[in-house]
């Protein structure tokens, strides 16, 4: 990983470095040649400028254009005479007609410029008539020697800039670099860490783009593993306890009835087959949620109505309720559309509620068992008038082996921790949802969220 670190920072070190030299390269090179143009154009429209002025005050003195090339001579004044004059640079001088009458090129007296050349000349003019046209001719530049070096001074100037531009590339792209494989290489090293069980590891989130969000969810992850990991510690825990109490007093009675210590009645053999009852109740729970957790539930789903399913399951409860003189109702809205769950699941979800219910409800207390339709969906519920459920407890009450009240031991009325667990597995594997609602002191309510049929 720490390789692959590296490349990453080396390739967009030496991207930043590339994108950096091409665009120096490119400014370098476009800025020399702009700069040289630049500065020959000027040089020409000076030379231009003087020409045209020396042929119009000729033509003005002479009256014609005989014996023009006597000013261009070299020794005559204004030709390169170190007063911030230099040679005129090679052109032709046509009359109107564009017959050449001097030149310092490829043309010679007498010849006629070509029709380009004509249009690229600057026309003579005299009280608004054309009294001759001056053609520059293209030749290569030859500068005079603080020419020359003036030009080279500019060149030398822009490479040392495109070299300078260069080394802070490279420094930005390392610079840049760096700080965009920082919070990589932090998560790295976290899950490093968190696979040598270090789970408690969190980075810190720098930004707020995708490496932000990458270390979000990486923050998230950690803390859900950890979460997990300890949750199923717990539970082992609580499993091995859940099983070691049953186990315990049947091996307990089954070896004082052997030794001889207590006799072999009937009641002493009742003990022993109600601890196995509640062992072989507790595997079969952690059985149906191991096949949750595995997706391999079985649900074989019927159409049934809403009000039979209650019904039927009140029935069950009816006598346990009236032995702990606990008043159970029964609130079913009419006409609701059906339902498709598996029967035998269904029962079971609502079973487990109800076993808590009762055993959190005081004597002379009230579970209501009600179904209604709420945002078309049809809405079981399991209502009773026990001390309810912190606000701080009540998202908890579905994981394994939870208790609200933690003194509570696991034998007798505190159960096996695991019904509501059950309840709420089987409730999304019909693909409904399950929660509860509860105020201090107005007991608690499970509500199960099913999609209607019809």
């Amino acid at each position: 990983m720490t390789g692959m670190l590296r490349s990453i920072s080396t390739k967009l070190i030496l991207a930043f470095l590339s994108i950096g030299i091409v665009s120096v390269a490119i400014i370098f090179i476009t800025a020399r040649w702009s700069a040289r143009q630049e500065f020959i154009d000027y040089i020409a429209d000076e030379n231009q400028t003087s020409v045209i002025t020396q042929l119009t005050e000729y033509y003005l003195v002479n009256g014609s254009w005989v014996q023009v090339d006597t000013i261009f001579v070299q020794g005559q004044p204004g030709y390169g005479d170190g007063y911030g004059h230099r040679p005129p640079l090679p052109f032709a001088l046509a009359d109107p007609t564009g017959s050449v009458v001097f030149a310092s090129g490829k043309y010679k007296p007498g010849d006629k410029l070509s029709k380009s050349d004509l249009q690229s000349g600057t026309p003579i003019k005299e009280d608004g008539k054309v009294i001759g046209i001056y053609v520059p001719l293209r030749t290569p530049f030859q500068g005079r020697p603080r020419e020359i070096e003036f030009i080279e001074r500019i060149n030398l100037t822009l490479l040392y800039g495109a070299l300078i531009g260069a080394l802070l590339a490279l420094f930005l792209g390392i610079l840049i670099s760096r700080t965009l494989t920082r919070p990589i290489r932090e998560l790295t090293r976290a899950t490093h860490a968190i696979s040598e069980g270090d789970l408690s590891q969190q980075v810190q989130v720098r930004t707020n783009d995708e490496l932000g969000e990458l270390a979000q969810a990486f923050n998230k992850m950690s803390a859900e593993l950890s979460r997990s990991v300890n949750a199923r510690k717990q539970m082992t825990a609580d499993i091995a306890h859940e099983l070691r109490t049953p186990l315990s007093l049947i091996l307990g009675h089954a070896e004082a009835v052997h030794d001889g210590v207590l006799p072999p009645t009937r009641e002493n053999f009742e003990i022993i087959r109600e601890e196995a009852a509640r062992l072989e109740h507790l595997v079969n729970d952690l059985r149906t949620l191991s096949l949750a957790d595995a997706g391999e539930l079985t649900i074989n789903p019927q159409v049934i109505e809403p009000e039979r399913l209650v019904n039927e399951v009140a029935s069950l409860y009816q006598y346990e309720a009236r032995k702990k003189n606990i008043t159970l109702n029964v609130d079913v809205v009419s006409h609701l559309p059906t339902i498709e769950v598996d029967p035998g699941r269904m029962t079971q979800v609502l079973t487990n509620i109800l076993d808590n219910a009762t055993r959190h409800t005081p004597a002379g207390g009230q579970i209501t068992l009600s179904a209604k339709l709420t945002d078309n969906k049809v809405e079981l519920a399991v209502h009773d008038s026990g001390p309810g459920v912190p606000p701080e407890m009540l998202d908890r009450i579905f994981e394994r082996f939870y208790r609200t009240d933690s003194s509570r031991q696991r034998e007798g009325d505190g159960g096996s921790g695991l019904g509501l667990a059950i309840a709420k597995s089987i409730v999304l594997a019909h693909g409904g949802q399950l929660s509860a609602e509860s105020e201090p002191g107005q007991g608690l309510k499970i509500i199960i969220t099913l999609p209607g049929k019809s």
